[in-house]
């Protein structure tokens, strides 16, 4: 520690009171504090430095010519990272092959520019199998490619890509045929979930074979998702489960033509943020869900507090996409400033008989959809033919859901079809721009709003209802499609 003025002033009385004297003290006590000051800054600095250190994969074992899997060497960069306290695992450019990847709390994994992380398309890689959730159901399976449990203050990020080189796995599940003899993964399948709650129809499960998602975190909390290319998973994509403050920004996704290969599905989540995301997927670009029947209404963990925005989405069986599993309840979501460009419908809600639960409170703004190839807007109940039952915990509703500032070019326009024992509630549509082969159709609802509703179609009539109590329309124009 530097010497107080005080006792420098003391120490010189003694010798000499002259201005230059005390100006030459006062000089080396202001030096000698900024000497202290540096050393301590210094040494907080070269902390911090410690504290984020980075932790080269290569330095680990790993070789980036995917001339072997590196999935040890990933695993000891981690733990040595966490070990620490938390730290950075980086990939330098490169090939990478490995097996799966299990995030720690504190830990980011950082993807150069140039580096590609290929994942091993041998099954027996994503053993022994995790506790996980398939489509809405808690079980046991394989690992994901990506995946962290009860973690917190993780992240994935960089310029690099991900593959999860999923064709084997979808070859799997494609080729499958009732009463072919068991694999050994189905029997592991089957010892590890002989308790587990089953939804309605339980095909899925009891045939045993859930191909895993690529990133799968369960019950974390601030979780990121930043910046990477992510190709060819095997089912979902990013798929946060029970999770809570995730944000997924800047990510590109890209998987062909494949089975449920969906792009971002948070699951049973709250307070989440997506945006500036590019997306062309084999199924829906982004869904969200809370669980299916039975099972997601026990867990009773509802999605809530999302907001989607300034996304583009391609290829796609719908572009925004709440359900089919919502048994736990979906509320307060905003999507916004998006184009959708060939998907196959644009923003879909959709639930059964037999799912229960709640979705409510949802705006829609600011949304352009081109060449949609079914419609551009559906709620529909329906989505499993069931047969009619009374009103229980097993009866879906939707209410509250509110779409501004729409223009969509569309085979068909609107497509709303609730219960009639619990009819879609409290819709509106304003502002909003349609060309369509066909119209508006509304079934089984109430409190229907239509504000400034301007529609061209190529044939039948511009708006059908059946059903519907409390219809409000106001500037409704329509005409034939050029």
């Amino acid at each position: 520690m530097p010497p107080s003025l005080d006792k420098i002033r003391d120490t010189n009385s003694s010798k000499c009171h002259s201005p230059l004297a005390i100006h030459h003290s006062l000089f080396i006590y202001m030096k000698t504090c900024l000497r202290s000051v540096t050393l301590i800054l210094l040494t907080a600095f070269i902390g911090k430095l410690h504290a984020q250190q980075y932790y080269n994969v290569l330095k680990y074992g790993a070789k980036n010519d995917s001339s072997r899997k590196a999935t040890t060497a990933i695993a000891k960069a981690i733990a040595a990272a966490s070990k620490a306290g938390g730290g950075t695992v980086y990939f330098p450019a490169g090939k990478y092959l490995t097996g799966p990847i299990h995030l720690k709390s504190n830990i980011t994994i950082f993807i150069d520019a140039g580096a590609e992380l290929h994942f091993s398309d041998d099954f027996d890689d994503y053993l022994p199998m995790v506790k996980s959730r398939y489509e809405g159901v808690d079980v046991t399976s394989f690992s994901p490619l990506f995946y962290a449990y009860e973690a917190e203050n993780i992240a994935i990020k960089g310029r690099g890509t991900i593959d999860g080189h999923g064709r084997k796995w979808w070859h799997f599940v494609e080729g499958y045929k009732e009463g072919q003899p068991r694999s050994k993964w189905q029997y592991i399948f089957d010892s590890l979930n002989k308790d587990i709650l089953l939804p309605d129809d339980p095909k899925q499960m009891k045939r045993g074979f859930l191909r895993p998602p690529f990133i799968q975190p369960m019950y974390c909390k601030n979780v990121q998702v930043e910046g990477i290319s992510i190709r060819n998973s095997p089912f979902w994509t990013i798929n946060p489960e029970f999770c809570e403050n995730v944000t997924i920004t800047g990510v590109t996704i890209n998987n062909p033509p494949s089975p449920n290969t969906d792009g971002i599905n948070p699951e049973s989540c709250k307070y989440v943020h997506i945006s500036n995301c590019h997306i062309s997927v084999g199924d829906d670009c982004i869904t969200i869900k809370s669980g299916k029947d039975i099972p997601g209404r026990t867990k009773a963990a509802p999605a809530q507090n999302y907001t989607i925005t300034n996304c583009t989405m391609l290829s796609g069986h719908g572009g925004v996409v709440i359900g089919s599993e919502m048994s736990g309840g979906v509320k307060n979501i905003t999507i916004s400033n998006c184009v959708f460009d060939g998907t196959d419908r644009g923003i879909r809600i959709k639930t059964t008989r037999g799912r229960g639960g709640v979705v409510e409170d949802i705006r829609i703004d600011n949304v352009i959809m081109k060449n949609i190839r079914e419609q551009a807007i559906v709620l529909d109940m329906e989505y499993a033919r069931v047969p009619p039952e009374p009103v229980s915990e097993r009866t879906p509703q939707f209410r509250n859901i509110r779409f501004s500032n729409i223009t969509a070019y569309t085979k068909v326009a609107v497509y709303i079809n609730g219960l009639a024992e619990m009819p879609v509630e409290e819709v509106s549509l304003h502002d909003v721009y349609f060309e369509a082969e066909s119209g508006i159709s509304i079934r089984n609802a109430k409190d229907i709003q239509l504000h400034k509703v301007r529609i061209n179609v190529q044939k039948g009539s511009p708006l059908v209802t059946d059903n519907v109590q409390r219809l409000e329309i106001d500037g409704f124009t329509s005409g034939t499609k050029p």
